[in-house]
């Protein structure tokens, strides 16, 4: 059987042809918001360039290499080294895209955030820099705000630049690019840890509503609801309580998650009522009337 050359020309040329369009349609399937996989095949001074597979190297500019300011590109993304990337500007002219390793770590940085403020553990900002409203930092390479309310220290805000103070989340919010935190509630949490339930402790009323009384202890505000004041009907708290008086309660339960704290009097009481007629003796013997009741609640 006779072959023809040119035929064999022509198929050869068609095929070869037929490739390039295919690596031509495969080039532009990276797109804006793709993660892809390359490896560092050179540096400049304006960035690195990166093999993806496609007809041009990817370009990384130093500036989205990492969070923070780079003095050396090449200790960030080493050369052969294989990284996942971001895509941030689809194919140019010349076919190429450039990426971000910046963007991917700003995400990351957000979802751990979130992890974070969701579990209701703390964290710790470091501070570097003040406004009329409270003071700012950062937090896994993010920026984030302390409101001046927020603060244990409230004036001469100045001197805090350069400290570390440990902090609990207000508001996490990456579509917005927006951390605000707060040092009050993450010491209030803190207190809230050695705080025993069970526990008779010494607080000061410091604010009063027709469902109950506000205790400081320590830092630490509870709430005295008037259902846990005594076990006999009450119609007015202002007839036994007062803002600024020192009493004694028992810690009736402590929810860390949510910084609560429960407390209670009426478990001080021999008899329901009896804190209405002797406040002051149920006050000054409330360390004996406690053991009491803890031993008869175990012989019942």
């Amino acid at each position: 059987m006779n072959s023809d050359p040119t035929s064999s020309a022509n198929a050869q040329s068609f095929s070869m042809d037929d490739f390039a369009k295919a690596l031509e349609k495969y080039d532009y399937e990276f797109s804006r918001g793709q993660i892809i996989k390359g490896t560092v095949v050179q540096h400049d001074s304006e960035g690195a360039y990166v093999d993806i597979g496609g007809k041009s190297p990817a370009f990384l500019p130093t500036r989205e290499a990492a969070l923070e300011i780079i003095d050396d590109l090449a200790q960030v993304v080493p050369l052969n080294e294989e990284f996942e990337f971001l895509i941030i500007r689809e194919q140019n002219a010349e076919g190429q895209v450039t990426l971000s390793l910046r963007q991917l770590q700003i995400k990351a940085a957000w979802d751990k955030l979130a992890e974070i403020a969701d579990s209701g553990k703390s964290t710790q900002i470091r501070v570097t820099g003040v406004n009329k409203g409270g003071v700012t930092g950062e937090v896994e390479g993010l920026r984030g705000f302390i409101p001046r309310s927020h603060l244990q220290q409230r004036d001469n805000l100045d001197s805090l630049i350069g400290q570390l103070l440990t902090v609990t989340f207000l508001e996490v919010n990456p579509e917005q690019r927006k951390l605000v935190l707060s040092q009050r509630e993450a010491m209030r949490a803190a207190a809230l840890t050695r705080i025993e339930e069970g526990a008779l402790v010494t607080g000061t009323v410091v604010n009063m509503k027709p469902y109950g009384v506000f205790v400081d202890i320590d830092g630490v505000t509870g709430l005295l609801h008037i259902k846990e004041v005594s076990g006999t009907h009450i119609d007015s708290l202002n007839r036994i309580f007062q803002v600024g008086q020192e009493i004694k309660v028992v810690i009736a339960q402590v929810d860390e998650y949510n910084n609560r704290l429960s407390l209670s009097t009426k478990v001080l009481e021999e008899y329901p009522g009896e804190l209405l007629e002797k406040f002051d003796q149920v006050m000054a013997t409330a360390d004996e009337r406690l053991e009491k009741a803890k031993a008869e609640k175990v012989d019942s």
